[in-house]
């Protein structure tokens, strides 16, 4: 342990991303790495030269550097070699196909940078590097005077293990306004993760404006208080009228759609269903089993709300809703939930047993399965991908639905020809206790996922055969609210435990290890100071807790 605190005092005391004697300070790492002599100065001079195909990500690097720097460095459409001494070169020509659509390679040398990637994506993602080689105050919020900008010298080639590499951002339980989620996908795009699903719908809030049903913000959005036994001073989204909460308009969804997408990050909404819906139910009890008011805990504590399974009006309520966020997320996949559904209330209403018995259903687990591949139908005509959690296979997996998997089922489903998402309680709920003792943490929902678990995670199933190994998209890492009612909160949750996660999804698994990313992370740490983002400091023994 004494050389992790010297290693990490090292980084603390070297003021750039390279310590020493060492490799540049990346997370993610890379999948191959080689460093060289030199090192290239960035200088008020520098141009950006970039093909036709990156000027965007050629403005996007602009614009990062200008903050820091001060600078306002010209970008040239164009990589002629005569144009491109001691300049830095975005272009997709002769980049390597093999490297994929979101690989990149990176060559720094004294008198240039050449970055080559055959997509955007990985052309976005080789800036993100080039960016943490320069020194961490490259992503300062205005310039620092005085500040020499150089980066090592290296060459970089680079994929990334899988396709789906994502975090869920629970919005329901507390509101986060659209700032602090734009705030959350700046930091994303640094670690390379590429989905951002957000938790839009729950028994306590219900959080996207529907057209075509005003009630449900009107009336869904808002509860008496922050509940969950929280102090409500810890958050300020409150109504003008003192309610709590808030929702996205259909105008802040499209702002932070294209803000992820200039960040090649999708955002995935997920809309609960059939349970979890106390806040639809609150504004519109006619869709229950019981068809009468209904009246949730307005604190914010666990509530049993399920749509009536028998009444067609349910299903034509999800269909126009879905219908208008599709409109709103023009990503591939739709999350419906499907997890925790109760079903006492099906069992006791009229409606729902004569579904069963029309539909020769054997019970309310088969009532459940109709249910979700009724909604994977419509969304199948949308053009559109159901994902779901472990539960929807309870019953029969809908056809062509993905599984993500919280509590088991990934390796059953992959074999049957299932895409899967893996997001373990053990290693991927990131609102779960980062140590042991409860007294120095903030209030947390219980469980224990230190930042050595959250490393250690393989999202490879052992008991997955290698020929249905495809089917795994990736992992997730999920960030659920309860007990995090303000966006420094949630920072703390994240942070440093998704550096960790983004490495476990994006290197390749003999590029990793533990001692190294300890080393690399103080470096890390300085950049979100620069950024403005909140985390869990520590030394190396209880960061790794």
């Amino acid at each position: 342990m004494n050389r992790l605190i010297a290693l990490m005092l090292l980084s603390l005391t070297a003021g750039h991303a390279l310590a020493a004697g060492d490799s540049p300070a990346l997370i993610p790492a890379p999948r191959k790495l080689e460093c060289r002599e030199g090192t290239f100065n960035l200088h008020p001079k520098t141009h950006i030269l970039a093909d036709r195909a990156s000027q965007d990500t050629a403005r996007y690097l602009a614009e990062r550097l200008r903050q820091a720097t001060g600078y306002k460095l010209k970008t040239t459409l164009g990589t002629e070699p005569r144009k491109a001494k001691g300049a830095i070169i975005l272009t997709t020509q002769e980049a390597k196909a093999a490297l994929g659509p979101e690989g990149y390679e990176l060559i720094v040398a004294p008198d240039e940078v050449a970055l080559r990637a055959s997509g955007q994506a990985g052309m976005f993602y080789g800036v993100q590097s080039l960016l943490q080689l320069l020194p961490p105050q490259i992503f300062a919020a205005k310039p620092e005077p005085g500040q020499a900008w150089q980066a090592p010298c290296v060459w970089i080639e680079d994929q990334p293990r899988f396709k789906w590499r994502g975090v869920l951002f629970d919005t329901a339980r507390h509101f986060f306004p659209k700032a602090e989620v734009k705030q959350l996908l700046d930091v994303l795009a640094l670690h390379k993760v590429n989905m951002l699903q957000l938790h839009l719908t729950d028994d306590q809030g219900w959080r996207v404006e529907i057209g075509r049903y005003p009630r449900l913000t009107q009336v869904g959005a808002w509860r008496d208080e922050a509940g969950f036994g929280l102090d409500p001073k810890l958050s300020t989204t409150y109504g003008p009228d003192g309610r709590y909460g808030g929702y996205y308009t259909k105008a802040d969804i499209w702002d932070i759609v294209a803000y992820a997408a200039a960040r090649h990050i999708t955002v995935v909404p997920e809309i609960e269903m059939p349970g979890h819906a106390s806040a639809a139910l609150a504004a519109h009890p006619e869709l229950s089993c019981s068809g009468g008011p209904y009246t949730p805990n307005a604190k914010g504590g666990v509530f049993a709300g399920v749509y009536c399974a028998g009444r067609e009006e349910t299903f034509e309520f999800l269909q126009n809703v879905l219908a208008e966020v599709c409109e709103l997320f023009p990503g591939k996949y739709i999350h419906i939930g499907g997890d925790e559904v109760p079903k006492d209330s099906w069992k006791q209403c009229p409606r729902c047993q004569a579904r069963i018995r029309q539909e020769g259903l054997e019970d309310e687990r088969e009532l459940q399965s109709y249910f979700i591949r009724r909604i994977e139908k419509f969304i199948n005509a949308q053009g559109r991908t159901l994902i779901g959690w472990s539960e929807i296979r309870e019953g029969g997996l809908a056809q062509n639905a993905v599984v993500m998997d919280w509590i088991g089922g990934a390796a059953e489903a992959a074999s049957t020809g299932h895409d899967v998402i893996m997001s373990p309680t053990s290693h991927c709920y990131l609102d779960y206790y980062q140590s042991t003792n409860h007294a120095t943490e903030p209030k947390a929902i219980g469980g224990y996922v230190p930042l050595s678990k959250v490393y250690a995670f393989e999202p490879i199933p052992p008991n997955l055969a290698p020929a249905h190994q495809s089917r795994l998209l990736g992992a997730q890492g999920n960030l659920w609210t309860e007990y995090i009612p303000n966006f420094k909160h949630a920072q703390y949750m994240l942070f440093p435990r998704l550096c960790a996660l983004a490495e476990v999804v994006w290197s390749p698994p003999g590029a990793r290890n533990w001692e190294d990313f300890l080393r690399r992370l103080p470096v890390q740490f300085q950049r979100f100071d620069q950024l403005g983002v909140n985390y869990r400091k520590g030394t190396p023994e209880r960061i790794g807790e």
